[in-house]
């Protein structure tokens, strides 16, 4: 079985190739992973095996592959809506319809659901029907972040695929490939920062847009100036709540950068400069402190009192 563009996971390439070529690949997957870990290449892998007309699949040469590569087959359908935030019942239910309806061309109907952490109860439910009796020809590759999130009875109907951190060498030849102007150095801290995942560690070293709010933050927070932090909070009380998150994301990342420089590893000039500047038990603090932020934005708590509690906390 070809992994093109999936570096690592040797063991799981292993274990899949095997069932492939047994002829004992499952109904259910469930892929396991941080945001840039690969879930998504391997589950366009995983579908176009499932459709490939090769003997040795996925060929990628064969047209059923090219069309699962390119993103145009008919029976591998992703089951999201963006635009909200909760994966809700109706969602699952216009699946289960469609799963009753045999493949357009293909061997099989591929299912791709890209958050399945977020399925409120309810779809978890309706999907759990499905996937307990599911058509012969149909396959659900579930990606998650999460899987706790899941339910116990969902998680047992699938064969779980975790994806593990790149070996270093591999990966850092890699992201040398892809980004051949950035130096050793910048390689290696994009490397660690990315907890050995290649697709965080390639968006870091494509360009890590830094925020206003975040340099203003880094300065503040390192001289433990609170007049200059409380300043920056009330202009940002009125920010929309997305823009808030994406706003103390970057501060949170920032936080643990830092700790991650005062711990002996590489990091950017600002995280640098910011572990430099405050202890340990501060940063940790104040990391932990931005969650409970992201946390509170997430549950509607309005951005004024989440900007004045951050003024009050921070600094302490």
């Amino acid at each position: 079985m070809e992994f093109a563009g999936f570096l690592g996971n040797a063991d799981l390439k292993q274990r899949l190739s095997e069932a492939f070529r047994t002829g004992r690949s499952s109904h259910c997957y469930l892929l396991c992973g941080p945001e840039g870990s690969g879930k998504r290449t391997l589950a366009k892998i995983l579908a176009a095996a499932l459709q490939c007309t090769e003997a040795q699949a996925p060929c990628g040469r064969c047209h059923q592959c090219r069309k699962v590569l390119t993103g145009n087959h008919p029976d591998v359908i992703t089951v999201d809506d963006p635009e909200k935030k909760t994966v809700y019942v109706d969602l699952i239910r216009q699946l289960q319809a469609d799963a009753y309806f045999r493949p357009n061309e293909g061997r099989h109907k591929v299912y791709v659901i890209p958050r399945a952490q977020n399925m409120n109860e309810n779809a978890q439910n309706a999907l759990l029907k499905l996937i307990e009796e599911p058509p012969s020809y149909a396959v659900f590759l579930l990606l998650t972040d999460n899987a706790e999130k899941l339910l116990p009875t969902v998680r047992s109907r699938c064969a779980e695929l975790r994806l593990e951190p790149v070996p270093r060498d591999q990966a850092l030849s890699w992201l040398a490939s892809q980004c051949p102007k950035e130096d050793p150095a910048a390689l290696e801290a994009a490397y660690v920062r990315a907890g050995g995942y290649l697709g965080q560690a390639k968006t870091l070293l494509e360009g890590e847009l830094i925020l206003p709010q975040t340099a203003q933050f880094a300065a503040a927070f390192a001289a433990d100036d609170r007049f200059a932090l409380t300043q920056l909070l009330c202009a940002m009380e009125k920010l929309p709540r997305d823009k808030l998150l994406e706003v103390f994301d970057q501060w949170k990342q920032l936080l643990t950068n830092a700790l991650t420089v005062r711990a002996g590893l590489p990091g950017n000039a600002m995280a640098a400069s910011l572990g430099q500047g405050r202890t340990a038990r501060s940063l940790a603090a104040a990391a932990n402190t931005v969650q409970k932020a992201m946390e509170a934005c997430d549950a509607n708590v309005g951005g004024g009192h989440i900007c004045g509690w951050l003024a009050a906390s921070l600094l302490e």
